[in-house]
């Protein structure tokens, strides 16, 4: 178990404003299953554990496929996701990894198939999540097995 500090203890202001922003994407018009895949894509990526245990436990009490979840780190090469879901995947995967830039191609590809305010939504869930993620690698905060 590790011992590094919990945000919500040792800052609980910081902790209140993240949890404001998660309020915010939760009352959003995003649905719950562009909300998961987001949300699971973006902490396997960054490697989060313990967001990979929520999520998907979350995900799949929402109805998500063991199949679907499992098929997410190699979601091109399978036919388990339409059209918004792969638009939405390759955003959240370029977004996560920012430093490599998200291309014109995915962005438009997005704004195609989704009006001003969802992709927005779309954005602000991408990057609270991984605010989430920086927040459970960094304080190495991790599942419990059940």
């Amino acid at each position: 178990m590790s011992n590094r500090l919990k945000i919500n203890q040792a800052d609980p202001a910081a902790y209140k404003a993240m949890l404001a922003l998660e309020h915010y994407i939760e009352s959003t018009s995003l649905t719950g299953k562009h909300k998961d895949l987001i949300k699971i894509r973006a902490s396997q990526i960054n490697s989060c554990a313990y967001c990979i245990d929520m999520h998907t436990r979350d995900a799949r009490k929402a109805g998500e496929t063991e199949q679907r979840i499992y098929a997410l780190t190699s979601w091109r090469e399978t036919p388990f996701f339409d059209e918004q879901e792969r638009a939405i995947l390759a955003l959240t995967e370029e977004v996560t990894l920012i430093s490599n830039k998200v291309s014109d191609e995915t962005y438009n590809q997005a704004a195609a198939l989704f009006d001003e305010a969802y992709l927005a939504q779309i954005i602000m869930a991408i990057i609270t999540i991984n605010a989430w993620n920086r927040i459970g690698v960094s304080t190495k905060m991790e599942p419990v097995l059940v």
